[in-house]
């Protein structure tokens, strides 16, 4: 009854997660591919830290 009240971790990880991959687009659409590496990697661990979530 008391679990309906508590918020979802994963959906702040998800829309972190949305804004870095397209953070990671608008700097390889401007040339910055530094930029896109660094922010794609960055979208990675916390895709990763999103599935351990659901598994654990």
């Amino acid at each position: 009854m008391f679990g309906l009240f508590k918020s979802d971790p994963t959906k702040k990880l998800q829309k972190e997660y949305e804004r870095k991959l397209e953070q990671a687009m608008h700097a390889a659409r401007n040339g910055d591919m530094r930029a896109n590496a660094s922010l794609t990697e960055e979208a990675e661990a916390i895709r990763a830290e999103i599935e351990a979530l659901k598994k654990g």
